[in-house]
């Protein structure tokens, strides 16, 4: 037998395994992005699971244990840090309690996501046009589980895109990352392992702590009062963001007013704070993660645009905005 042979053999061995593979990326791009993505929301707001996942933001990978339950529409959920000082969040619909172990304390907040990982996911009704394309990239593998991965690719520089790989048999997203202009990403949630429809106990959802003793803090919340015109309008936003809301809050433990503008494309959303101006010193860009903010000041007020989006955005929401 010629040598040359068996390296004939393993390269026609090597072809039908790449035919093979690219049939499998045809086949996988054949489905509608948009029902995966329904599927994706009911899977969220529905779906029971305990698992582990790691959180990665700004280079920083922290590690939870997550029990999830549904019922009757209302959220019941718990986290545990794994490494650290024992942080632990009990969510009991929209009501939070952070437990802060080492400072025994637990803080008291008020949450209206419908997910507390997974709040950056799109909605059913996100709008793909002139802003973003979606489609189906491949099959994966995720927590030992297949999966079908969604690409939702920005159009423009004003927007970050995202990757998500859902569960092929129950829709749930397994994983999701937040991607810049350089493919790289910024933000990161993946499941290390999941049970899907486990029986969540109450005492699951419980303390891990005594936590009788413990100081309570219940900040103040913001006032809310609705506006029917704002003399603040955003004159040059990027295309496809618009306007969602518009109200005025104070400030908890002052009189200040703050009007509040938010534009959404339908998937990224950008927040504009506008205030007089205190005479205090502030910075002009920050980031914390995927978050940016930037600040001006426009006829002694002080406006701030802030979003998890990229700096151009924000600066261009903040410098664009003018009194009618």
């Amino acid at each position: 037998m010629s040598l040359m042979q068996p390296l004939r053999s393993a390269a026609a061995l090597l072809a039908v395994c790449g035919t093979i593979m690219a049939v499998q990326v045809v086949q996988a791009a054949t489905g509608d992005p948009h029902e995966w993505l329904d599927r994706m929301t009911s899977a969220v707001e529905t779906t029971n699971y305990e698992g582990t996942v790691i959180r990665i933001t700004g280079g920083k990978a922290e590690a939870l244990k997550v029990f999830h339950t549904v019922a009757d529409g209302v959220i019941r959920e718990k986290l545990i840090a794994q490494e650290g000082d024992g942080l632990e969040i009990i969510r009991n619909g929209n009501e939070v309690h952070c437990i802060l172990p080492e400072r025994q304390s637990v803080l008291v907040e008020a949450w209206n996501d419908q997910s507390t990982l997974f709040s950056t996911l799109p909605s059913s009704d996100i709008r793909f046009g002139n802003e973003y394309d979606v489609i189906i990239v491949r099959e994966d593998r995720v927590a030992g589980r297949k999966t079908m991965l969604i690409a939702i690719r920005p159009h423009d520089e004003y927007r970050f895109g995202h990757r998500i790989w859902l569960d092929k048999g129950t829709g749930f997203p397994l994983q999701t990352q937040l991607i810049d202009a350089e493919g790289q990403a910024l933000a990161q949630v993946k499941f290390a392992e999941i049970t899907f429809d486990k029986k969540i106990l109450a005492s699951d959802l419980a303390p891990s702590y005594d936590i009788e003793n413990f100081k309570w803090y219940n900040p103040p919340r913001r006032e809310v009062t609705q506006v029917v015109e704002s003399p603040w309008e955003v004159d040059d936003p990027p295309l496809g963001f618009r306007m969602i809301s518009m109200h005025e809050e104070i400030l908890p433990g002052s009189e200040k007013t703050v009007a509040h503008l938010l534009f959404s494309d339908g998937l990224a959303n950008v927040s504009v704070f506008i205030t007089a101006n205190d005479g205090n010193s502030f910075a002009k860009t920050s980031n914390v993660g995927a978050s940016n903010s930037y600040s001006i000041l426009i006829n002694n007020y002080r406006v701030t645009a802030v979003g998890e989006v990229p700096p151009a955005t924000v600066e261009r929401f903040a410098t664009s905005t003018r009194l009618r």
